[in-house]
């Protein structure tokens, strides 16, 4: 049965609920005590399926016409039950179908079929942040994905979920530790700083601050510090907005200018008490490792660096080939130290319910993971969400209410394998001894898995939360007010004990070192805001005006402790002989701002939308902290014309554009003002100060201008919708460090600088639906982006210190090498082009080659089939792309190569790609190399086709009312297509873990 009910145990809930039915009941008896009474002596069960004429449809709400029954919502088989007269009339109601009509006709069993409806698809409500807006009716650029893309995924990182799903988004992963980050861009980079580019995130309305955590020197396993964004829960995430262009992201001002990520959350729905349960467990390896030499290859290139260098002697300490290791030994040491399983657990469970006033919604998750190295280490999350809404019975004043709870609990290596695992050498000793020990081999190394002693630790604790009240005054006229709080706790140790070291050295726990990093950050903010619209004969008319006053609190203290006692208290500072404090912060971050909206449209057919915002920024200057902000958005619904309107092949038709400004002030706090820090020197007996920061009273904000062009069209019942965006992007005023001259005493002093950055590009979106039969549906979806960014102005670049970093007319994210010639076949060494023509290779003058590090184009094509109780989902992602390959050293020294170095020069006359082996001993060589590893020759075609994504579900034929259990298969970066030679082709830094491919099975339980 599909009406709210209550359990047994809420005696007092009863008494309030039978009350006020009885109050309701007696106010209607007295105005028509007939009426009531013969429909209530009438009233009768109806109950149906409800379908789109070929499956079944969950989620769609009946209601009755007189609303003298109760509502209901069908099961996921479909099925509805609930209460009416003979002569009523049921009303149902599903997105994306049109809305019908159904006389009840004293009739107890009644199914329906859903018609299809186009325009109803068109009217969508999408997120904007403050305001909602009709699919068919956005002047923005907003791209969307909905829970049903990101539960099809087994991922932990809300970044994770959006790759290759939406356009003009470029997100990279940067490591496939567990807990680790990922890197994104929306439109390109704006900033010249690497650290400015981070978009806005917002939690229901609540700006959720994406700043590192982590401290570097503890979180050495990522190749960033610690981010705060895995404590965001995917698997409780009902849609993610990204906003793009200026129309959609100017309301945010200064926080919009590299895009806003509007995150919301799941909430209670109308219907009877659901349970939902699903448990998964998966496994997860690398992706793809470097191809290495094996011990032939090595020993060969070894023994050749000698030859090469007259050395006919080896050392006492070229244990690889001086006899004391086993020459016939081989090790792929890649598969041994991070070719391991990770472990993958998934827990989540539901309640939630809701009568036509009230819904609620209670969750909890927990996911562990191991990792592939050796060892036991585990990162573990779980939380938990609560979301309620409610209305009151006139309608007028709502309440709703969402809070999380998140916990993040890593016990990871100190120290990454991954650079270990390339570099040593493949005949290097066994782990273990038989005894099950560990091998040093004689003292001949440092066996790899002592480092796994040395632990990283962080605990991380994110409250989010958000209450919203809203009143209508009128029937047009609105107010509403939001207030968010937000609390993260963290705690990062890393520790160096003595047991990293061999036992015969008796290295004691003085020598065990400590280091701790402790952030606090909460935040507070409090929206007031009031909304109007009316609709008029000629059109309908909206405005927005509010405020905002937002305070954020960040901590951070960052120690360090060497010579402990006993390594059994070496998480205890104060057992330390020697303490020292690197960092003690207390930053205040103050925002406040006026935003307003206005929204006009005429007929459905023309739209303006007109967004203003003043910012006050206390990162700026006494006489710069305000500034103004705003966009202008128009559209054509050119399907809406007489001419098109019964078009049998154009359903939809739009053009639409912006222009606007937005703001940047993403440069950390207090870059303005005169400071002062510890300059750790005691005189006469008190610790000195000295001054870290020159005051600039004209530090101001950064200012980014947004140009787009758009086409939206649907063909044949929008089985066909294509969207084309043009967008062109230009930030100026930069904020960097300006340079200063050594004898100020100061490097640089912070500035805004006259250099002006430009991003454009195309954006084509295509959403098919292939197939539509009576067991048989397909649909696909593609998203496709070009982007360019480059440099277009920096006043006095040549003779700044970034004058070998940028280039006129170039993107930002590009490489200065020198330019390979080959190897010279007489000397089996290196050359390059000598571009001043002075007989030799120098810096800066011959490494001016700029080679773009930027994506050419990249995307996803996702396809979506079902066939009866199956459902099938996969997303391929693509990118066209250049990355530089880490540098190995030279080849010949006590360090494993790529396999391809193989092919060395030996002999005069030799034609090959890699110079001639050596010890270290060959200067030219060293030289040469050194030359080599900043060439063009490390410029490699990474491009690549992942299939990302694949999700396999079967739901059980239960047959059960209200019941209903999944069977799910989930896999994550299955297959690479690539070319490129050097490990995984979306992540190449050299030395961390590249991500991992993962399989999970689960199921799913809704009752």
């Amino acid at each position: 049965m599909n009406y709210f009910s209550f359990y047994k145990d809420g005696k007092a809930l009863y008494c309030l609920i039978f009350t006020s039915i009885l109050l309701s009941f007696s106010s209607s008896f007295a105005k028509n005590p007939e009426r009531i009474l013969h429909a209530l002596l009438q009233q009768h069960q109806v109950q149906g399926t409800i379908t789109d004429g070929t499956t079944a449809l969950p989620g769609v709400t009946i209601a009755l016409k007189s609303k003298a029954g109760s509502n209901a919502i069908t099961d996921y088989n479909g099925q509805y039950s609930l209460t009416a007269s003979p002569n009523d009339t049921l009303i149902v109601s599903f997105i994306g179908f049109k809305k019908t009509f159904i006389p009840v006709q004293g009739r107890a069993k009644i199914d329906i079929k859903l018609q299809y409806d186009t325009t109803t698809l068109q009217e969508v409500k999408i997120n904007a942040g403050y305001y909602t807006v009709k699919e068919s009716e956005r002047t923005g650029n907003i791209a969307r994905i909905t829970s049903k893309d990101i539960e099809n995924q087994p991922v932990t990182n809300i970044l994770a979920a959006m790759q290759g799903r939406m356009a003009g988004v470029s997100i990279t992963q940067t490591t496939g530790a567990p807990g680790g980050g990922f890197d994104i861009k929306i439109r390109g980079q704006n900033s010249l700083r690497s650290t400015a580019n981070n978009p806005l995130y917002i939690i229901d309305g609540v700006p959720y601050s994406s700043d590192p955590i982590g401290y570097s020197q503890t979180s050495t396993i990522y190749p960033s510090s610690t981010s705060p964004l895995n404590n965001i829960n995917p698997d409780n995430i009902e849609s993610i907005e990204v906003l793009k262009d200026a129309d959609a992201t100017s309301i945010y001002g200064s926080r919009g200018a590299n895009g806003v990520v509007l995150i919301t959350t799941k909430k209670g729905k109308t219907g009877s008490t659901k349970f939902t349960f699903s448990s998964s467990a998966g496994a997860g390896k690398a992706t793809k490792f470097m191809k290495l030499m094996n011990t032939q290859q090595y020993l060969s290139m070894r023994k050749q660096a000698f030859l090469n260098d007259g050395i006919s002697q080896y050392g006492a300490a070229d244990y690889d080939i001086n006899g004391k290791w086993n020459q016939n030994r081989y090790t792929d040491w890649q598969k041994e130290l991070m070719g391991g399983t990770s472990q993958i657990n998934d827990m989540q469970g539901s309640v939630s319910a809701g009568s036509e006033k009230t819904q609620f919604l209670l969750s909890g998750n927990y996911h562990q993971e191991t990792t592939v190295y050796a060892g036991d280490s585990k990162y573990k999350k779980g939380g938990v969400q609560f979301n309620l809404n409610h209305l009151s019975t006139d309608g007028k004043f709502q309440i709703n209410f969402s809070g999380t709870y998140n916990i993040q609990d890593s016990n990871l290596p100190a120290a990454e394998l991954t650079y270990t695992a390339q570099s040593l050498a493949p005949n290097a000793p066994a782990l273990h001894k038989a005894d099950g020990s560990l091998n040093w081999e004689n003292e001949t190394w440092q066996n790899p898995l002592a480092m796994l002693n040395a632990v990283f630790k962080a605990k991380t604790k994110d409250f989010v939360a958000n209450t919203t009240l809203s009143y209508k005054i009128t029937p047009g006229l609105t107010l509403k007010s939001s207030f968010g709080y937000t609390d993260l706790k963290t705690l990062e140790t890393r520790i160096s004990p003595s047991t990293i070291y061999n036992p015969i050295y008796n290295v004691s726990s003085s020598r065990s070192s400590l280091l701790s990093n402790t952030t606090n950050r909460s935040t507070w903010i409090i929206e007031p805001q009031i909304n109007w619209e009316k609709e008029l004969y000629f059109g309908k008319i909206g405005f927005l005006a509010g405020a905002t006053f937002q305070n954020q609190n960040s901590s951070t203290l960052y120690q360090s402790g060497a010579g402990f006692t006993s390594n059994s208290l070496i998480y205890n500072l104060a057992a330390a002989k020697t303490i020292t404090v690197l960092g003690d912060d207390e930053i205040q971050y103050r925002y406040q701002a006026l935003f307003a909206r206005l929204n006009y449209s005429f007929q459905q057919r023309y739209i303006i939308n007109l967004t203003a915002r003043r910012d006050g920024s206390s990162r700026f200057g006494p006489g710069r902290r305000f500034a103004a902000f705003g966009a202008a958005g128009a559209a054509w619904l050119f399907s809406n014309e007489s001419f098109l309107k019964n078009s049998s092949w154009l359903s939809f038709g739009k053009v639409r554009g912006s222009y606007g400004t937005t703001g940047n002030d993403q440069i950390g706090d207090y870059q303005f003002i005169d400071t002062y820090t510890s300059s750790g020197i005691i005189y006469n007996g008190t610790v000195s100060m000295q001054p870290s920061r020159l005051f600039n009273p004209d530090f101001g904000w950064e200012i980014n201008k947004k140009l787009e062009l758009a086409l939206e069209t649907g063909f044949l019942n929008d089985r066909i919708f294509t969207t084309a965006s043009w967008y062109v992007n230009r930030s100026s005023n930069q904020l960097v460090g300006i340079p200063l001259s050594g004898v100020t005493g100061f490097a640089a002093v912070q500035a805004n600088l006259d250099a002006e950055v430009e991003n454009s590009g195309l954006e084509l979106t295509l959403r098919t639906v292939n197939i539509k039969r009576k067991n048989f549906q397909w649909q696909t979806n593609l998203n496709l982006t070009f982007s360019q960014n480059k440099l277009v102005s920096f006043a006095g670049l040549e003779s700044s210190t970034y004058s070998q970093k940028y280039r006129i007319g170039h993107p930002l994210n590009i490489a200065l090498v020198y330019q390979l010639k080959g190897v010279n076949p007489q000397t089996g060494i290196y050359e390059f082009e000598d571009l001043n023509a002075d007989n030799k290779i120098s810096y800066p003058l011959d490494r001016q080659k700029a080679v773009s590090l930027n994506p050419r184009y990249y995307g996803g094509i996702q396809n979506q089939l079902s066939y009866k109780q199956w459902n099938l989902d996969f997303l391929f992602q693509f990118t066209k792309q250049k990355n530089r390959l880490t540098p190995m050293g030279a080849a010949g020294l006590m360090s494993n190569q790529l396999a391809g170095a193989a092919d060395a020069w030996q002999h005069a006359g030799d034609v090959t790609p890699y110079q001639i082996y050596t010890t270290g001993k060959n200067s030219q060589a060293v030289n040469a190399d050194f030359y080599y590893s900043e060439s063009d020759a490390l410029l490699s075609d990474s491009s690549f086709i992942r299939l990302k994504n694949i999700a396999l579900t079967y739901q059980l034929p239960l047959h059960l009312e209200q019941t209903s259990c999944k069977i799910i298969l989930q896999g994550q970066n299955l297959l690479t297509f690539t070319k490129y030679k050097y490990g995984d082709p979306e992540f190449t830094a050299y030395g961390f873990l590249p991500p991992l491919k993962i399989f999970t099975a689960g199921i799913q339980l809704t009752f």
